[in-house]
């Protein structure tokens, strides 16, 4: 009996080891955990897009049955296969079938190649190490970021409040102005019809003493003292009256106070005061009035221009208006300055306009993601030149790279705190680390 049982011992651990190896030389392969229920071992298989149903055994017999390839999952056997890399420690992903058993490890953790000449080390933790070293740092890069952005975005708020106040306080310079402008304009017409009586009432001759202006080029224009609106002192006179009959004498001061009391001027009728040199200020006067004016008017535009630009949400790009960002690529200094243009200048000295600010992309995920140029330089194929601006989050604000990918159509990537997003995407390390 005790010969029998050890018999029959002897035979049930054949069949044990038997079993177990044929499990593993038909174990599935190159299929994630989310596919495996499509290979639980039974009688028959079904192709994965339903196409056909083969019996389990042809399953990684390296012939491909399935037009999709999903029952050669681990071998090379079907042109559009795929095989599952589990890289464990690292992140997953999935290669051509074409490359399984090839002598190529493809997978970090040598599972492609387990049937092959080639010796594979793992490499999938040193990997995965780097690579959450390398999420640590961008998740530092976004909280330092997220934290300036914060910053920006209260400067920014603060900074359009200072330019809303800006523009009304020259609004309101401009309208005070213009208002001066038309009193003076009115008071100068009351002069002018003024001076035509004057003018009329004087041509029947000078009974008396005559004068003249020193400089007729200051205007020329004879007007009654006592009917000027204005008043003009002594010095004034003197210097710019003279005797019609002696113009090397200067007028005394006696003569200068006739010239400049009204009851004289009421008692010789045929007194001739010249005042050209109130009249030239009251050209001066009105010519700078609308000098300021119009003045005023440019900074209101401009200020009107740049306030209806789209800074974001909380007007955190303002602060980059007015700013400029340049980086030196070969022989070529780039230059970018937000929301007004691009440009690119030679060691020779030659500059040319790379485009125009234009408007935000707005792409589907992020309207504040890319900014286009538009409008610059012809280029020598036709067309104009542009440039496409990639906003990155990072620390510092600054011109990363330049490319020219077309010719004439550039590309930049521009990085600054405001281009952080609360929500960054990491680059997936694997859940079963």
């Amino acid at each position: 009996n005790k010969m029998l049982s050890s018999e029959m011992w002897i035979h049930i651990l054949a069949i044990a080891l038997f079993c177990c190896g044929s499990a593993d030389s038909r174990k599935v392969r190159g299929i994630s955990s989310s596919y495996k229920r499509f290979y639980r071992e039974k009688k028959s298989f079904l192709c994965i897009d339903g196409s056909k149903l083969i019996p389990f055994e042809q399953v990684n017999d390296d012939y491909c049955d399935c037009a999709d390839g999903s029952d050669e999952p681990g071998t090379s056997a079907c042109p559009h296969g795929r095989f599952y890399c589990t890289n464990l420690g690292f992140r997953p992903h999935y290669i051509p079938s074409s490359r399984v058993n090839d002598g190529i490890c493809d997978c970090c953790d040598a599972s492609d190649e387990y049937n092959s000449h080639a010796r594979c080390q793992n490499t999938c933790w040193n990997l995965g190490q780097r690579e959450r070293a390398y999420v640590e740092g961008q998740m530092r890069t976004l909280d330092e970021g997220l934290r300036l952005k914060q910053q920006l975005i209260e400067e920014g708020v603060l900074l359009w409040r200072e330019k809303q106040a800006q523009l009304r306080e020259l609004q309101q310079v401009a309208e005070d102005l213009q208002i001066k402008l038309e009193e003076h304009r009115r008071k100068k017409r009351e002069a002018d019809r003024f001076k035509e009586q004057t003018l009329r009432a004087l041509k029947g001759g000078d009974g008396g003493k005559s004068f003249h202006l020193k400089n007729k080029t200051l205007g020329g224009i004879l007007i009654c003292l006592f009917c000027n609106p204005y008043s003009i002192s002594l010095d004034e006179v003197k210097a710019e009256v003279v005797p019609v009959h002696d113009e090397e004498r200067h007028l005394g001061d006696d003569e200068a106070m006739v010239l400049t009391t009204t009851e004289s001027a009421k008692t010789n009728r045929t007194l001739t005061c010249v005042l050209a040199h109130l009249l030239n200020t009251n050209k001066k006067f009105t010519v700078q009035g609308i000098k300021k004016v119009s003045f005023c008017w440019v900074l209101i535009c401009d200020l009107q221009k740049k306030l209806a630009i789209d800074y974001g949400t909380d007007w955190e790009f303002l602060f980059l208006n007015g700013q400029c960002y340049k980086l030196k690529v070969y022989e070529y200094m780039y230059t970018l300055c937000p929301f007004n243009h691009i440009t690119q200048k030679s060691t020779a000295g030659t500059e040319v306009s790379l485009g125009l600010w234009g408007m935000w992309a707005e792409p589907a995920k992020n309207r504040y993601n890319q900014m286009i140029y538009e409008n610059g330089e012809p280029c020598w194929q036709g067309g104009s030149r542009s440039t496409t601006v990639t906003l990155t989050c990072g620390t510092e604000t600054a011109l990363r790279s330049v490319k020219e990918p077309s010719k004439c159509q550039y590309i930049m990537d521009f990085q600054t705190p405001v281009a952080c997003q609360p929500v960054l995407k990491q680059r997936g390390v694997h859940s079963e680390l």
